[in-house]
């Protein structure tokens, strides 16, 4: 199975022993080398690299540029150096933390207005504190998790990202400044400390792909390199160069799980005063959004639980598989906390 993903992906990233990335190898190199004891290979979230038991013979490397074309509802993500096309990712944005909050600033405030004994309200902890918005900072923390993850694969010496005009109230930086700015510039700064960044604004980066022959299509929510990761393609050769054309248009999808904190309270009553539980991140005994075997169901992640049985999901569409399997029938792989397939 695994040679089959590294076909797909054309490239197999390396690691040494330290987990240091090295260059990518080809898929048929990267076997190989697991056939003669060289390498062990490792799935590192959806995508399968190998592990060099032995010293590598050099460590030569080639600067390799990873283009970032942020969005709204989809990102590209393209890895790429002058020779070669290593990765190209489209993934899908967390935006339902917004809604989160407007849920639960509904039902504080719908608990202030019961007859009810209650504890009088702590002062604000975050005056004269810089604070990012929880929607703003969670739109952001996805891109830097994405990035790291990366980072911690192929030896990344430059990011380039297509810099988002922020909008302002009022027409004025004075008046009322952007969230999106703030978010923004905390990202780059994080950013830096794994690479050099570079950024391009939206109308460079339509020239750059207009000069290399390349067409963006206008459904940005298909899963096709069209869509989003011919951008990045862009972004990428406006650093490191190389073919004007991509030569690896598969996409690996890219989509958060949905964990849901644990809740005291739902937000219907419950007759008889019970309280159901609801949230957290463990399931029997299993972490929530982890990899798992199973016997009928093959590979799957952990979703919720009830009565002592597990509730599966598949990897590829996060459709939900049953809900009652048995913990003793599962056998845990690794920690996950988003889900991943192949597109072509």
């Amino acid at each position: 199975m695994y040679i089959q993903l590294g076909l797909i992906a054309m490239y197999v990233p390396v690691v040494d022993k330290n987990q240091i990335p090295l260059m990518p190898t080809t898929s048929t190199r990267a076997k190989r080398w697991i056939k003669s004891g060289k390498a062990t290979g490792f799935w590192k979230r959806g995508v399968f690299c190998v592990r060099l038991n032995i010293e590598p013979s050099n460590r030569n490397y080639q600067p390799i540029a990873c283009g970032v074309d942020p969005g709204s509802k989809r990102e590209g993500y393209t890895v790429k150096s002058k020779a070669h096309q290593y990765l190209n990712i489209q993934a899908t944005t967390v935006d339902w933390v917004n809604e989160h909050l407007k849920t639960r600033r509904e039902m504080r405030r719908a608990r202030r207005f019961r007859k009810t004994p209650c504890r009088q309200p702590r002062a604000n902890r975050l005056i004269n504190k810089f604070c990012l918005p929880p929607s703003t900072k969670s739109r952001w923390q996805w891109k830097l998790r994405l990035c790291s993850w990366l980072s911690k694969m192929f030896p990344i010496t430059t990011f380039v990202i297509e810099d988002i005009k922020a909008k302002t109230w009022g027409g004025k930086w004075g008046k009322s400044f952007s969230p999106l700015q703030v978010g923004k510039d905390w990202f780059y700064s994080e950013l830096a400390k794994l690479a050099e960044v570079h950024t391009l604004q939206g109308m460079e980066t339509k020239q750059i792909r207009d000069e290399l022959g390349l067409k963006k299509t206008k459904n940005k929510l298909a899963e096709t390199f069209e869509a989003h990761c011919v951008d990045s393609f862009a972004l990428a050769y406006s650093v490191v160069g190389g073919n004007s054309l991509p030569k690896n248009t598969n996409l690996l999808i890219v989509v958060p799980l949905r964990f849901h904190r644990r809740q005291l309270h739902r937000l219907e009553h419950a007759p008889g005063a019970i309280r159901s539980p609801y949230g957290g991140t463990m399931s029997a005994g299993f972490k929530r959004g982890s990899l798992v075997k199973h016997p009928k169901y093959n590979l799957c992640f952990v979703g919720g639980s009830s009565k002592g049985r597990v509730s599966l999901h598949s990897v590829e569409t996060g459709k939900r598989l049953c809900q009652n399997a048995k913990p003793q029938d599962i056998k845990f792989l690794t920690y996950n906390t988003w889900r991943t397939k192949y597109a072509n």
